[in-house]
């Protein structure tokens, strides 16, 4: 089996591009054409900027080179993807989830994850969709609350893996025992916890993770940085510009929370946040008079 989308190599161009530049231009394109793994490596570049970034390219391109090489002698059955993908994953580079110190920061950027082979399930998520990729398969993110799962395609054939557990397959039931652990004993398995969800969705949850972890140690300005670069990548979601909004207005940054709350109510928000941010711009506009 011949990889599909294993780096290449770099020109020199591309090894000086900052994170916001290749967010940009991710953010400028269709979904289907974004890198997911080099996109989350450029979230993780804006809270460590000085990082050489291409040792963590090299360790994404033998991701895909061993995951080919695993399942060159198997059947191409669903089992033996799912077992290929563990193989590499798990033990050959040791990934596994951090429960220990779930809400670490680090959790939730490539960089530290790719270093300490521990992370988030959308993290290590986003790992598993490279490497399953690379060999040419259909995978994609589902839209599971608070605990990340993806889901491996094979023509008729499904398998919904769990990147945090050891890359368990949940099947309904083990979908519905997870669902309560993380959304409540009330909750019940619907369609909707199946639904497909965009790469760019699976960034923006990933760096999400970035975002809420700084605002509960009360670090504003550094959630708003972190907001700043997920609107780079999706500059059409009118939530996050309230949001870079409403930020920007507690840092007194009135220009910057000025502009986003006018873009957010130009491309429509939900009738409960566009009376928040029509509040929150008349008050701004207030101050700067």
């Amino acid at each position: 089996m011949t990889a599909t989308n294993e780096p290449r190599p770099e020109t020199p161009a591309e090894v000086a591009e900052t994170p916001e530049t290749v967010l940009r231009r991710y953010g400028e394109i269709a979904d289907g054409a974004i890198d997911i793994a080099d996109a989350a490596l450029a979230l993780a570049l804006v809270d460590e900027p000085a990082t050489d970034i291409r040792p963590y390219r090299r360790h994404l391109a033998e991701l895909a080179r061993d995951t080919v090489a695993a399942i060159q002698d198997r059947p191409p059955t669903i089992d033996a993807m799912v077992a290929a993908l563990n193989a590499v994953m798990l033990t050959r580079h040791g990934y596994d989830g951090d429960a220990e110190t779930y809400n670490d920061l680090r959790n939730a950027n490539l960089i530290h994850v790719v270093d300490r082979r521990r992370g988030l399930p959308v993290a290590l998520g986003i790992l598993y969709m490279h490497a399953a990729r690379a060999a040419g398969w259909t995978i994609h993110g589902l839209n599971f609350p608070a605990h990340f799962l993806v889901r491996l395609d094979n023509g008729p054939e499904r398998a919904v893996i769990d990147p945090f557990n050891r890359g368990r397959v949940r099947d309904a039931a083990g979908m519905r025992v997870l669902l309560k652990q993380v959304a409540g004993a009330k909750v019940e398995l619907t369609p909707e916890h199946y639904r497909l969800v965009s790469d760019r969705m699976v960034l923006l949850r990933l760096h999400n993770n970035v975002k809420s972890r700084l605002m509960r140690l009360n670090r504003v300005a550094e959630a708003a940085r972190a907001v700043d670069a997920m609107l780079w990548l999706a500059p059409s979601e009118p939530g996050l510009w309230r949001e870079a909004g409403l930020m920007h207005a507690h840092l007194n940054n009135l220009r910057s929370a000025k502009a986003a709350l006018e873009r957010a109510l130009a491309l429509g928000l939900p009738d409960k946040q566009r009376r928040d941010a029509e509040d929150a711009l008349s008050r701004l506009r207030a101050r700067m008079n």
